[in-house]
């Protein structure tokens, strides 16, 4: 199995996905570019932006919309008006880990979340909160999940594509389905599935978040450097 270890692609993870393996499911003008609408809100300009590129990325979005820099490595001109930021940190699979499955035994109970469960998929989102998730973003990848008599009570799946890496993102588990390890069973059977396809799992968690970050080191990831993640609105 050949693993692409160039960890410089997560320095500018949105970036490197729309201009790779994402390029199918985004739009761009000259250097900025974004995902299509109700894919992803994330945006990304060049590595050295110069003022071209933020204009291109304000004709791209519209004067006075919001522009979701997410961990983008650079920030846009002092006139653009802040609308949130979060602390948080990057964590990955380490390398001697592959391939792995992030410590779980068994799939017993995940099933793979087709477009048919956009819906029940949205429904969890709205009940649990754990990122920006719309109508389409389940084309980013794998989703996965598990059911308790019939109704989605926990998900997680594919986000991000860098080359060589793909992000574990919305996990998350309805309130009444917490304790019970699905979290735990989900992420590592995205772990097992991108370790076997030659990648590695990576991951982004805010700071304040801190169960998930024990969580997930106790699944086996570790922390590869802090971010912050930005969003603005443009002038």
């Amino acid at each position: 199995m050949s693993v692409n270890l160039d960890v410089v692609a997560l320095d500018d993870p949105v970036g490197e996905s729309l201009r790779g393996r994402h390029a199918h499911l985004a739009r761009g003008v000259g250097r900025a570019a974004t995902y299509l609408p109700d894919v992803s809100t994330f945006a990304s300009v060049s590595a050295d932006p110069g003022p071209a590129d933020w204009d291109d990325l304000v004709r791209l979005l519209g004067r006075g919309e919001f522009a979701d820099m997410f961990n983008c490595p650079a920030t846009p001109p002092s006139h653009w008006e802040p609308v949130f930021v979060l602390e948080g940190r990057q964590m990955i699979w380490p390398e001697d880990a592959l391939p792995g499955h992030a410590g779980e035994e068994t799939d017993a109970g995940v099933v793979e979340l087709g477009a048919d469960s956009g819906p029940e998929m949205l429904d969890l989102i709205s009940r649990t909160k754990p990122g920006p998730f719309w109508s389409r973003t389940h084309e980013l990848g794998t989703y996965l999940g598990i059911r308790d008599e019939g109704g989605l009570v926990a998900m997680a799946g594919e986000r991000l594509r860098p080359p060589g890496w793909t992000e574990i993102s919305a996990v998350c588990t309805a309130p009444e389905a917490r304790g019970r390890g699905h979290a735990a069973r989900l992420v590592g059977a995205l772990v097992t599935r991108i370790t076997a396809r030659g990648e590695r799992p990576f991951l982004h968690v805010a700071e304040a978040n801190t169960g998930a970050i024990a969580l997930y080191e106790r699944l086996g990831f570790v922390t590869r450097r802090p971010v912050t993640f930005r969003g603005f609105r443009t002038p």
